[in-house]
């Protein structure tokens, strides 16, 4: 379909299989229902492609070319309304999205999987129900969900991770800041920390595994009121009293820290390899 044109804003109604190019694009806010999303950074032109869509409503793309900002959703799908449409119908979509690895990315998905990949500025995911894949994504990032997990391969940079119940996993991660908070999702981290990097996990009922190099050098901090503590770090001190489990110690130089905090849900430290 052709654009609608408002000075140098760009506006397409999508109904049907449709690709776009654009000019330069800096800010990229796209929101979803069903189906299927990737975004995904690129050293060419910035594009567009809707493989698939099955919707009542059309799809709305508008481009501020002067803003070189880019918008994908349905009018009445806000980021305050997504938790809403849980109810309501199902608006499928298969969408792909190109940008440059500077742009900054908002992406919002209700039940569809998410993969975004290769950015390095500013990146904000949520989902209430949908799996998000987070792929050698560095700089700033934030990723909320209600039930929908999150996976993060190749992590640089900072991460907050904040869940009901969906998952985290962290494959090879070495972040310089990684703040996750779930009240009954389960974390899991494999990391190699930084001499500066901080790590902070908390849960309610998750359990929480962590595994660390066998050289690292860091101060670690576990505990959980009734939850489990296990360590192969044989130089964490253990600690139990009424109601309050600890594990804590200095391992190495102790530059970097990690705390990882539950109430019922077990914790785990392990070995990895040496760096």
């Amino acid at each position: 379909m052709s654009p609608r044109k408002a000075g140098i804003m760009q506006q397409w109604t999508i109904e049907e299989p449709e690709q776009l190019t654009f000019g330069q694009v800096e800010s990229l806010d796209v929101r979803i229902v069903s189906g299927r999303l990737a975004v995904l950074a690129s050293d060419g032109p910035p594009t567009l492609e809707v493989a698939e869509i099955e919707s009542a409503s059309p799809l709305v793309v508008t481009y501020d070319e002067d803003a070189r900002a880019l918008v994908v959703a349905y009018k009445d799908l806000t980021w305050d309304g997504l938790l809403g449409w849980l109810r309501r119908d199902r608006r499928r979509t298969v969408l792909s999205i190109t940008v440059p690895k500077t742009c900054r990315v908002n992406a919002g998905v209700v039940s569809a999987p998410a993969v975004v990949a290769g950015f390095e500025r500013v990146t904000h995911v949520r989902s209430v129900s949908g799996e998000i894949v987070l792929d050698a994504v560095s700089g700033d990032v934030v990723a909320g969900t209600v039930s929908g997990a999150v996976e993060s391969r190749a992590m640089e940079g900072d991460l907050a991770f904040n869940s009901v119940s969906g998952d985290l996993t962290v494959a090879d991660g070495t972040p310089r800041r990684l703040k996750a908070k779930t009240v009954s999702g389960r974390i899991t981290a494999d990391l190699a920390l930084r001499p500066t990097g901080h790590v902070t996990l908390n849960s309610i009922s998750g359990a929480i595994l962590v595994r660390l190099p066998e050289n690292v050098e860091a101060d670690i901090t576990a505990r959980s009121t009734s939850g489990r503590l296990v360590s192969t770090f044989e130089k964490l001190s253990n600690r139990s009293g009424p109601g309050s489990k600890s594990l804590s110690g200095r391992l190495g130089g102790g530059m970097a820290s990690l705390s990882a905090i539950t109430v019922s849900g077990e914790v785990a430290l392990l070995k990895g390899e040496k760096e």
